[in-house]
Order: C-alpha cells, then sequence, then structure tokens
C-alpha cells in the first residue's frame, strides 16, 4: 500500500509499504482523509522544536522513523482484533490519537494529553493515517453518525484542540474573546466560542486571505493587527472593559503581548500555538489587573465526543478554508503551508 513516511527532517516519501494486521484489541482503518497540521510542519522543518523525540524508540510504542504521518484522520473499520468490543466493521470513525503511560503524575490526575511519555499514532507510532490503511487500539475510535462524513471527520481532531482550549479557558456565554491567528485553530476557536454561547469574539490575523476565510464564515470582527486598530476594534466591542479569554493561536510573540494587553480585569490568555522562538516579555503586565497566562496541549476523549456532536448539529462549515490534494502531492502542500498559502489541507487516501 501507499504510505507517507517521515524519515527526517525535510525527508519525507511516499512509499509502498505491507498492509499492517490489526492485533488483538486493535481495529483495521480503511483510511479516509488525513489532514496536514501545524505539528506535522513542525516534524518536517525543525523536528527539534516539535516536542518530539526522534532519535530513540518512542518510550510507549516503540517506534523510530521511517514514520508513517497523519494523525488528524477518519477512516473505515475493515478488520478486527481479537477482544475488541463496541465497534463493528464498517464503522466510520475518527481517531482520538493519543498514546500515554497511564502512571505518571498526569495521567494519574486524568490529564493524559500531557503525558510525560505521551506519542501520537501518525506521529510516533507504527501506522498513521496518510496510509491506505492503519492499526490502532479500538479505544481510539469515535463513531461518526450520520451527516458527518469522512472528510468532515478528519477535522474533528484538529477542531478539538480548539474545543479543548475554550473548555479549559472557563469562559462563559455572554463573556468576551479575542482570537489571535485565524489558521485552522483559530477558525477552530471561532466555531467552539459560538457554540458555547460567546457571542462577541474578535479576530487578528495580518493575513488577506485568512481574514477573508473566517469573515466568510461569519465572523464580523476581524482585523488586521498590522495595519488597524486592534485596540479600538476590543475597546468597541467591550464598551472600553477589555477582553475576558484571549486565545494565542498565532504562535507569534508579538501576538502574545498584545493580546495581554488588551484583557479586562482577572482576564486570561490562553496559549494554544506551539512557538518555535521565544520572545521577550514583562511578566509585570499580569501584575496590575491580576491577569493570568496559561497553555493548552491536545484534547481528550471527550473533546472529541463534544466536536462530533457539534458537528452533527451543523455547527462546523468547511467552506473557503479546507482543500484537497493527493498523497502524491504532500509534500508540495507542506510548502505551500509553510509559506503561508493556503489553510486547511486534507489528503485524500
Amino acid at each position: 500500500m501507499k504510505a507517507v513516511r517521515f524519515h527526517a527532517r525535510e525527508d519525507v516519501r511516499v512509499e509502498d509499504v505491507e498492509q499492517p494486521t490489526p492485533g488483538p484489541g486493535q481495529a483495521k482503518l480503511r483510511n479516509g482523509y488525513a489532514g496536514i497540521c501545524g505539528s506535522d510542519l513542525h516534524v518536517y522543518y525543525t523536528p527539534e522544536s516539535s516536542g518530539l523525540d526522534y532519535t530513540t524508540p518512542h518510550p510507549i510504542t516503540g517506534s523510530m522513523p521511517p514514520q508513517v504521518l497523519g494523525h488528524e484522520f477518519s477512516g473505515t473499520v475493515v478488520e478486527l482484533g481479537e477482544g475488541v468490543d463496541g465497534v463493528s466493521v464498517g464503522d466510520r470513525v475518527a481517531v482520538w490519537p493519543v498514546y500515554h503511560c497511564g502512571t505518571c503524575a498526569a495521567c494519574r490526575v486524568g490529564m493524559v494529553n500531557t503525558c510525560r511519555s505521551f506519542g501520537f499514532h501518525g506521529l510516533t507510532s507504527d501506522g498513521g493515517g496518510m496510509a491506505e490503511y492503519t492499526t490502532v487500539p479500538a479505544t481510539m475510535l469515535h463513531r461518526l453518525p450520520e451527516g458527518v462524513d469522512l472528510r468532515m471527520g478528519a477535522l474533528v481532531e484538529p477542531m478539538a484542540v480548539a474545543w479543548h482550549a475554550v473548555d479549559t479557558s472557563g469562559i462563559r456565554p455572554g463573556q468576551t474573546a479575542l482570537v489571535a491567528g485565524a489558521g485552522p485553530i483559530g477558525i477552530g476557536l471561532w466555531f467552539a466560542l459560538r457554540a458555547r454561547g460567546v457571542e462577541t469574539v474578535v479576530v487578528s490575523e495580518p493575513s488577506a486571505s485568512r481574514r477573508a476565510a473566517v469573515a466568510g464564515l461569519g465572523a464580523p470582527l476581524v482585523v488586521d493587527p498590522t495595519t488597524g486598530d486592534l485596540a479600538a476594534a476590543v475597546a468597541e466591542a467591550t464598551g472600553g472593559d477589555g477582553i475576558d479569554v484571549a486565545f494565542d493561536a498565532a504562535g507569534a510573540g508579538a501576538a502574545v503581548v498584545q493580546a495581554i494587553g488588551l484583557l479586562a480585569p482577572a482576564g486570561r490568555l490562553v496559549v494554544v500555538a506551539l512557538h518555535e522562538k521565544g520572545f521577550e516579555f514583562n511578566p509585570t503586565m499580569l501584575v496590575f489587573g491580576e491577569t493570568s497566562m496559561t497553555g493548552v496541549l491536545a484534547y481528550l476523549p471527550r473533546d472529541f465526543d463534544a466536536v462530533i456532536a457539534a458537528m452533527a448539529e451543523g455547527r462546523y462549515d468547511t467552506t473557503g478554508w479546507v482543500e484537497e490534494v493527493g498523497v502524491d502531492d504532500v509534500v508540495a502542500a507542506f510548502g505551500r503551508l509553510r509559506s503561508g498559502s493556503g489553510m486547511k489541507i486534507l489528503v485524500r487516501v
């Protein structure tokens, strides 16, 4: 079967590999779509910034490169291993791709998404979504209901990143939000905030095409922070009070510092994006308004369930920001995304 495999920095190849066979507790999937994620770009261009160690076998999966990519994916169950219950051949599913140890401090308190040895199917495992077939533990599978197709199913993972961020932020209906960055996660934040009853959302994005995309989805308050007056837009939207919760989906230090300065008293900044570079930041910015700053990572299984339910209710729309490529065009798509061209690219498997 064809598979997209990461070998080393800027070395990804489309290769023929053997089809996997499901072991006990596993399901074999015929993959449908797999999204190209910002994490894939980190792995491809700057693996040392990805938070993943490719120099030794993964402590949970034992995997090393070459690694089949694709951790945002959907598929159809075609075969079951011994001892699998609750899943049937023919089920259409999205995959919660997290491997966790179950014993570290994070796992013991239920924060398996921050496991000290965490891994992801399609980043540090034997297999991934950018192949014709893969096998995964059946416990990772989340069924897609009627009305949520495989294309939308491949978006559950990135939308769950945003959902988890909004859920963790503690924001309430009637409060105000700022989203810095209108890439796929920023758009996911927009959808999640609206689904949770947050009506006043200001979006900050320097890219004209991304501003147009999120505005086309219904965002009424979209500002170019490089040429527009973001502070004035926030003041007008909040009656001068400031933003209750800001989300950094940009991964840029300037966006973080700007967002902190726009927070209301007791406001909160949630860092969702990975930053390739550090930046200068004076913590005194947080002191006088008793504001706070926190980070979030990935998602929990309940975030997948919540996103799938919201998709079934029609709360997500792919118009204007999702496109598709074939397996042979993956490396070119990496380059386009790295240069800022394109939004969300799904690989047709």
